[in-house]
């Protein structure tokens, strides 16, 4: 079993950043795109972001178009970072990283195979 962990979630107030990273364990994310996607309290699960295992093209869903930033450990094919900027309490959610072997352009309406288990972002107003 494929296993992916997110780290550096946390608590920041309104108008602040955090970078998560997702880190795939035992394995390397070289032909994989990989999305990541959020929950918040009481709704569902909504798409982010993602970048493609190509040409490292990416992906923004509008609600963190200009804000949020994917991209990939160049010197660690391990991972992936979502560099979050003015961040807003609607941002507060669980985020999740998943992955896909695909070589071809990434959304976050595709279906994802390997999942990790969340990191809990709570922005303060």
């Amino acid at each position: 079993q494929r296993q992916l962990v997110e780290s550096g979630g946390g608590l920041v107030q309104s108008g602040g950043s955090l970078t998560l990273s997702c880190t795939a364990s035992g394995w390397t994310l070289d032909y994989y795109a990989v999305a990541w996607y959020r929950q918040a309290p009481g709704k569902e699960r909504e798409g982010v972001s993602c970048i493609s295992s190509h040409n490292g093209s990416t992906y923004y869903d509008d609600p963190v178009k200009g804000r949020f930033t994917i991209s990939r450990d160049n010197a660690n094919a391990n991972t992936v970072y979502l560099h979050m900027n003015n961040l807003r309490p609607e941002d507060t959610a669980v985020y999740y990283c998943a992955a896909r072997h695909s070589v071809f352009l990434c959304t976050t309406r595709h279906e994802y195979d390997f999942w990790g288990q969340g990191t809990r972002v709570t922005v303060s107003s």
